[in-house]
């Protein structure tokens, strides 16, 4: 399918001040954590929810370095903490966006530096609690609010990517490390007895995403096209559209139980259908109205999203998903027909 016109990030305008970008969005306060279910972010009512998973008793007690309570505003001092997920799992938090990664006695295999600021403080906690340095860096996809600060794992890590990201980030010189190796379809890593498994599932968010699976842990990595009990953002301006849905599918057909997103709580595998469904819910609206007829203001109200109503995000962009969608199919309609 011919994508139809996407948002193009301003890497220059993220970096300038090690800030969050506009890519996904998520970094707005409504879509943090505590804001989304502060009950679910508790771990312990997160294994619940989870079936008492393996390391659920080690979730209990995330490793916090700062005495610091999260906010949900920008603080001063960036909210930062590294919590395990299951067994040698973990996700490191930066405000709104988090990575994970995996420790072995050979060393680190981790995900999304951020920032210069957020990787080098992730740096030190690794050399400090686990005694080890980071031997892989995976970027999940070429958007700068997640890759920036590459360049401090630089002089230990093999920097890992899906071949667009990599050209992206060279093309574009972005600020962060280059990448070393680069796929198409799919790349597994082994380091210190820990399988880590590399998957381009097709365009979603972005034409270059990669899920991060650790079969071990039975946990997911994926940054920006899967949301945990959240809406999409705004207008859907980021993606292509109708990849998504099979991008999602091929998610769900993955042998896993934790989801790990790129911001947001944690979730579990039933999160994937979740959001495709709310997904499907606005496209099936969507054309059943075009097909009548029906104008934009007409179709919108006409849309049964209450069931949503609790997700983040719901109140200020409901009307904005639909627009989205709408937009994209129209314009997909008058391209093809």
């Amino acid at each position: 399918m011919t994508r139809i016109a996407r948002f193009t990030c301003s890497n220059a305008a993220a970096d300038a001040v090690q800030a969050q970008c506009s890519c996904c969005g998520y970094d707005d306060p409504i879509f943090a954590p505590e804001a989304i279910a502060p009950e679910a972010f508790a771990r312990r009512d997160l294994f619940k929810r989870a079936g008492g998973l393996a390391g659920a008793a080690a979730l209990a007690s995330p490793l916090v370095a700062h005495a610091q309570t999260p906010q949900l505003a920008q603080a001063q001092s960036p909210v930062r903490e590294i919590v395990q997920i299951a067994g040698n799992v973990y996700r490191f938090r930066n405000n709104f966006h988090f990575s994970v990664f995996a420790v072995t006695p050979a060393g680190v295999v981790a995900t999304d530096p951020i920032n210069a600021d957020a990787a080098t403080w992730l740096k030190n906690e690794l050399r400090t609690r686990f005694n080890q340095s980071v031997r892989y860096l995976v970027y999940s996809h070429d958007h700068p609010d997640h890759i920036n600060g590459g360049e401090v794992f630089a002089d230990t890590a093999t920097v890992v990517a899906h071949a667009r990201a990599r050209d992206k980030i060279r093309d574009e010189r972005r600020r962060t490390a280059p990448v070393n190796i680069a796929f198409s379809e799919a790349l597994t890593l082994e380091l210190g007895g820990t399988v880590v498994d590399l998957e381009y599932v097709g365009r979603n968010h972005s034409d270059n995403s990669l899920v991060v699976r650790f079969p071990a842990a039975r946990t997911l990595f994926a940054v920006d096209f899967i949301p945990v009990e959240s809406v999409a953002f705004r207008d859907l301006h980021e993606g292509y559209v109708e990849e998504w849905f099979d991008s999602l599918k091929r998610v769900e057909a993955m042998d896993f139980d934790l989801l790990a997103p790129g911001h947001g709580p944690m979730g579990t595998k039933a999160h994937v259908r979740q959001f495709r469904e709310y997904l499907e819910t606005i496209r099936d609206g969507v054309l059943a109205g075009m097909r009548a007829g029906r104008s934009l203001e007409e179709i919108r109200p006409g849309i049964d999203l209450q069931k949503y109503a609790n997700w983040a995000g719901y109140a200020q962009m409901r009307d904005l998903n639909i627009d989205g969608m709408h937009r994209y199919y129209t314009l997909f309609s008058r391209r093809s027909g």
